[in-house]
């Protein structure tokens, strides 16, 4: 559920003080980021911002939540089709993902950024984690129909498939064509990059 827009000063509401924080939290880092650098890219006073949020940890925890919900509501969606083999919900998953990324950009590079220093970044890293099981988790059960290989390990194989989606965030912008870069991706995951010869 989202939050109510929160009217602060003509021209800004929280959804636009949140783009800003976020690519200020990209560009110079959480933690050298300070309330005033906000208000100067906003074009306000430093006491105007409090007017829109109530702390640079609560914008932290927006971004990061605006992240984690998206990836985790895809995989709801995915793991509640039971119409589907499990080789079927993996590939949907990976495909999922990486819609995910290209649509929330500059929120996902956040995730993959943060270290845990604050109560915020250990929330989201917790719940990174238990993605990252649940992922692994679906390889596990494609592996045990055999579409898979099985002699990977879950946890490795997820990692090493999400690694490929997460390391997009150093080179995708804006703007790209998020499901034409998903099926390339499912593809390269699941096919390779050796011609199958017929």
């Amino acid at each position: 559920m989202s939050e109510p827009v929160r009217r602060g000063r003509p021209g800004h509401d929280q959804q636009s003080v949140l783009r800003v924080a976020i690519e200020l939290f990209n560009r110079q880092g959480y933690d050298a980021t300070s309330m005033g650098d906000l208000a100067r890219e906003l074009g306000l006073t430093k006491s105007a911002i409090y007017h829109h949020v109530p702390s640079k940890e609560h914008l932290l925890e927006r971004a990061l939540d605006e992240a984690l919900d998206e990836l985790a509501a895809a995989l709801d969606t995915v793991q509640a089709d039971a119409s589907r083999t499990p080789e079927e919900r993996l590939r949907a998953a990976v495909r999922s993902s990486v819609v995910v990324l290209a649509e929330h950009l500059p929120a996902v590079t956040l995730l993959l950024r943060v270290r845990g220093n604050t109560p915020a970044e250990q929330h989201a890293l917790a719940r990174r984690r238990e993605i990252d099981h649940r992922l692994a988790e679906m390889v596990r059960e494609a592996a045990d129909t055999g579409a898979i290989r099985a002699d990977v390990d879950p946890l490795l194989a997820s990692r090493l498939v999400f690694g490929m989606v997460n390391s997009m965030t150093e080179w995708l912008r804006d703007g790209s064509d998020g499901a034409a870069l998903a099926d390339t991706v499912t593809s390269l995951a699941f096919d390779g990059l050796v011609r199958h010869r017929a």
